[in-house]
């Protein structure tokens, strides 16, 4: 089976672009990602039409938009089969997500001589909070290492998992 590259490309309006005679290629999603058009068409009706603060206000727009986003936490719990909408959390971006794991979860349940493993293609955003909470609280850091060829290198991932390792 092959990948609709073509057809997932054409989603995003940006990548119709061409930078210096080639179709754009833009990797900087981990900083502001591109947005496909159906993305862009919701987020426009929403500012045009009911844009209030979510769980801040008891007027007609604040309750529609609190709908809302709570019926998109129930699709989103039900795509990826949570246990709930509960356990799903919506936040800014990536960097504010791996900083809401390394500061709950891992301040208040790893302890001295736990290991983690990240991979050795990680983004400095989740590189350093891991880094930081490995020395304030003598966790391990584990690197998985790649390949030549830039992929994970598989055999090396049991000899990084043992009853220490946690994440």
């Amino acid at each position: 089976m092959s990948y609709p590259l073509e057809r997932v490309r054409s989603d995003f309006p940006l990548l119709a672009r061409e930078v210096n005679g080639q179709p754009l290629a833009y990797l900087d999603s981990a900083a502001s990602a591109q947005k496909p058009q159906s993305v862009i068409d919701r987020e426009l009706d929403f500012y045009r039409h009911g844009y209030a603060a979510v769980h801040r206000g008891i007027h007609t727009l604040s309750a529609e938009a609190t709908q809302q986003m709570e019926a998109v936490r129930e699709q989103v719990a039900r795509f990826i089969n949570a246990g709930s909408a509960e356990e799903i959390v919506f936040v800014k971006g990536t960097t504010e997500g791996i900083n809401l794991v390394a500061n709950s979860f891992g301040r208040h349940l790893l302890t001295a001589g736990d290991s983690i493993i990240i991979t050795e293609m990680e983004h400095h955003a989740n590189i350093v909070p891991w880094q930081m909470l490995a020395q304030e609280r003598g966790i391990t850091l584990r690197v998985w290492p790649l390949q030549p060829d830039g992929t994970l290198d598989l055999a090396q991932l049991p000899g990084l998992i043992d009853a220490s390792t946690k994440l």
